[in-house]
C-alpha cells in the first residue's frame, strides 16, 4: 500500500496554489500589475488581513497532504506496514487532539463530564455525579483545589512560547531589511517599530505576535484540557473546527475557480458583441437563474449519494467518499453562482466599448481579441477581484445553510455547517451545550471578516478610477 494519498481536491488546491505563485511572478515583472499589489501591501489594513489569512491557509494547506500512517514498525519483508486509514498531515502534528476522545458533552477546560451519570463507588454503593474526564485534567490530582493553578500556569507558558517566537521572527525580519537596505540594525528597527516604513511593517509583526500568542496559548492548554469542550460523541471541539479550515477554503477557492471562466468570457463576450450574442448569454444566465439553486443542488448531490452507494467497491475509504461530495458540491455551486459576475461584466463592457479608447482602437483596425484583453478587461479586473472575495465569504456561510439543509459536505467531513447543524440539536438541551456552535462562529466570522476587509483593500487597490485619482 503506498503512504501517500492524493485525493482530486489536494490536487485541485495545489494546482490552485501553484497557478497563484506562477501568476505572481509574472505580475512582479510587470509594473501595471505590480503597482496595485504593492498599494495592497502598503495598507495596514491589507497587511493586517493578509496575515490572518495566511494562517487558515497554512492550515488548509497542511490539511490537504494525506497519507496512510505507519500501522507496525517493520512488515515481515523488513519494510513498513500502512495502515488503510488516511489522515493528513495536520492530523499526524495534532495527533493529540484526535485520539484524545472522551464519553460525552464535556465544557470548554473542564475536568468533568458535562451531565451527571450514576458512578459506582469502591464499597459497591452508587451515587448520581459528574464523572471525571479520561484525558482532559487528568494531571491533576485535585481538580477543585488545582485547576486554576494549571489553567494560569499553561496560560503564561503559552503566552510567553509566543512572544518569544514573535520576537525571533521580528528579528529575522529587521535582519532581511538591513541586509537589503543596507543600513545598520538599528535603525531598520527604529523605522520599523515607529511605523516610518513604506510598507506597514509594524501592523504586520502586531497581527503576528497576537496570532502567536493565541496560537501557543491554546496549544498549551489543548495538550492539557479540551479548550473548547468535547460533542456528543466526545470529539475535541477545538480540532473539529481547525479541522474545518479546509473545507472553507476549498468551497471558496474551487467553486470560484469553476464560476470564474464562464463569468468572464461570456459576460465580456455579450456586452462587447451585443447583438445575438448578448442575446443568446443573457438568455442562457435567465434560464439559469430561473432554476431554484437549492433544487438543483440537493439534485445533484442527492444523485451522486446514490451513485456512490450502487459503486462502493471505488472507493476505498470514508475520507474519498467525502472528498467525492465535497468536489461535487463545489462544481455545482460554481455553475449556479456564476450568473452575477456576468451580468456585472457585461454592463461594464457595454460601457467601456463606447470610450473613446476603445472606439478608436476599433478605427484604427485592431482585432476584438486585443481590444478585449487589453482595454476591456485590465478595466473590469477590479470589478472581477472584489466579486471573487465577497463571493469567497458568501460561499463559506452558504456551506453552512446548506449542511444544515442536509445537502452540503459529507457528514464524516468536519466543517462549520456540520457543526452548526449538530448544534442546533444542542441547543435544546438543558443545560444548553453552546460551545459547539460558539467555536464554528468564531472560526467563520475570523475568516470572514478577514476576506471581507481584504477585499475593500483589493478592490481600491485595482479600480482604475481611485488609482488614478491617488
Amino acid at each position: 500500500m503506498q503512504p501517500l494519498v492524493i485525493l482530486w481536491t489536494d490536487a485541485l488546491i495545489f494546482l490552485l496554489l501553484a497557478g497563484a505563485l506562477g501568476f505572481g511572478f509574472y505580475a512582479s515583472r510587470r509594473e501595471h500589475l505590480r503597482a496595485p499589489w504593492r498599494f495592497v501591501i502598503r495598507s495596514r489594513v491589507g497587511l493586517g488581513t493578509l496575515v490572518v489569512l495566511s494562517f487558515y491557509l497554512l492550515i488548509g494547506l497542511l490539511d490537504s497532504v494525506h497519507f496512510h500512517p505507519p500501522a507496525d514498525p517493520a512488515g515481515r519483508d523488513g519494510g513498513t506496514l500502512h495502515s488503510s486509514e488516511v489522515i493528513s498531515l495536520f492530523d499526524h502534528l495534532v495527533s493529540g487532539l484526535r485520539s484524545r476522545q472522551e464519553k460525552t458533552y464535556s465544557a470548554p477546560l473542564a475536568t468533568h463530564l458535562y451531565a451527571k451519570e450514576t458512578i459506582e463507588l469502591a464499597d459497591g454503593s452508587t451515587v448520581r455525579d459528574y464523572p471525571r474526564l479520561e484525558y482532559g485534567g487528568a494531571h491533576l490530582a485535585d481538580p477543585e483545589r488545582d485547576w486554576l493553578w494549571s489553567v494560569l500556569g499553561l496560560s503564561l507558558i503559552g503566552i510567553l512560547k509566543g512572544l518569544a517566537l514573535s520576537l525571533v521572527l521580528g528579528n529575522l525580519l529587521l535582519i532581511f531589511l538591513t541586509l537589503r537596505r543596507g543600513c545598520s540594525f538599528e535603525f531598520v528597527a527604529r523605522e520599523v517599530l515607529g511605523g516610518r516604513c513604506a510598507i506597514p511593517w509594524r501592523t504586520g509583526l502586531f497581527v503576528l505576535t497576537l496570532l502567536l500568542v493565541l496560537g501557543m496559548w491554546s496549544a498549551e492548554l489543548a495538550s492539557k484540557f479540551h479548550l473548547l469542550g468535547t460533542d456528543k460523541v466526545g470529539e475535541d471541539v477545538f480540532y473539529q473546527a481547525l479541522k474545518s479550515i479546509r473545507t472553507g477554503l476549498l468551497i471558496g477557492t474551487l467553486t470560484t475557480l469553476v464560476m470564474l471562466p464562464a463569468a468572464i468570457l461570456l459576460g465580456i463576450m455579450a456586452g462587447y458583441f451585443r447583438g445575438w450574442v448578448d442575446d443568446l448569454i443573457q438568455y442562457l444566465y435567465t434560464t439559469l437563474n430561473s432554476i431554484p439553486g437549492v433544487l438543483l443542488i440537493a439534485a445533484a448531490i442527492l444523485m451522486l449519494q446514490i451513485y456512490m452507494s450502487n459503486h462502493a467497491e471505488e472507493f476505498n475509504s470514508l475520507v474519498e467518499r467525502a472528498d467525492l461530495r465535497l468536489l461535487f458540491l463545489c462544481l455545482i455551486l460554481g455553475v449556479t453562482s456564476w450568473t452575477g459576475l456576468c451580468r456585472l461584466l457585461r454592463g461594464e463592457a457595454l460601457k467601456l466599448r463606447e470610450v473613446d479608447y476603445v472606439q478608436a482602437a476599433t478605427a484604427f483596425g485592431v482585432g476584438h481579441f486585443q481590444i478585449i484583453t487589453r482595454h476591456i478587461l485590465p478595466n473590469v479586473l477590479h470589478i472581477v477581484l472584489i466579486t471573487v472575495v465577497l463571493d469567497f465569504s458568501g460561499l463559506v456561510l452558504a456551506e453552512a445553510v446548506l449542511s444544515y439543509v442536509n445537502i452540503g459536505v459529507d457528514p464524516t467531513m468536519n466543517s462549520w455547517g456540520n457543526m452548526i447543524n449538530s448544534a442546533r440539536l444542542e441547543m435544546a438541551r438543558e443545560p444548553v451545550v453552546w460551545w459547539s456552535l460558539a467555536a464554528a462562529m468564531i472560526f467563520m466570522f475570523t475568516l470572514v471578516l478577514s476576506a471581507n476587509l481584504f477585499s475593500d483593500v483589493v478592490r481600491d487597490a485595482f479600480d482604475p478610477r481611485l488609482r488614478s485619482s491617488r
